[in-house]
């Protein structure tokens, strides 16, 4: 046993165990946290799978983002990564029923600005049944370590999302 406890495999436990799904839709993690989730072993039990939607337009076309939130605001946007949560859950729908969470990443990794935002800018994108909230992130350091750091808070903000719903 480490000192640090695997927090993924701890969310798979807890995915399980309640019977949740999750969906995954990834920009600049580039499938990086669908990944980080199917390490574990039994993922298979709550991971429905995840869309790599990197370029701007794929968004729309696979997540079902509005066209106009992006020509308006562009990809790094609170609202942009919600539409990312909401759509992946039923785009990735098994024998018609919607995961019950999705997740979603979008930022700017680096090394250069992109859309008048700075590296390190990423909006973590949540949703449950009809709700959607995104988490503002300022990360820091190279683009390795922004997109490695965005996992492991994608991650935290699902432990913190099932522990935030679940009856008391």
């Amino acid at each position: 046993m480490t000192a640090f406890p695997d927090r993924t495999a701890a969310l798979v436990g807890a995915l399980t165990a309640a019977g949740l799904t999750i969906a995954v839709a990834e920009s600049l993690t580039g499938g990086l946290l669908a990944a980080e989730l199917i390490r574990i072993p039994g993922a298979s039990f709550c991971v429905n799978g995840g869309v790599v939607a990197y370029q701007t337009e794929l968004k729309h076309t696979l997540l079902g983002v509005d066209t106009e939130l992006l020509a308006e605001h562009g990809p790094v946007h609170p609202e942009v990564a919600i539409q990312m949560a909401l759509g992946v859950r039923t785009r990735l729908a098994i024998a018609g029923r919607a995961a019950d969470l999705g997740i979603a990443t979008t930022g700017v990794a680096g090394p250069d600005p992109q859309g008048g935002q700075v590296p390190g800018t990423v909006f973590l994108g949540l949703s449950r049944g009809g709700d959607g909230w995104a988490i503002p992130l300022i990360l820091a350091g190279d683009r390795s370590a922004i997109r490695e750091q965005t996992v492991a808070r994608a991650v935290e903000a699902v432990h913190t999302l099932i522990a935030r719903s679940r009856p008391e």
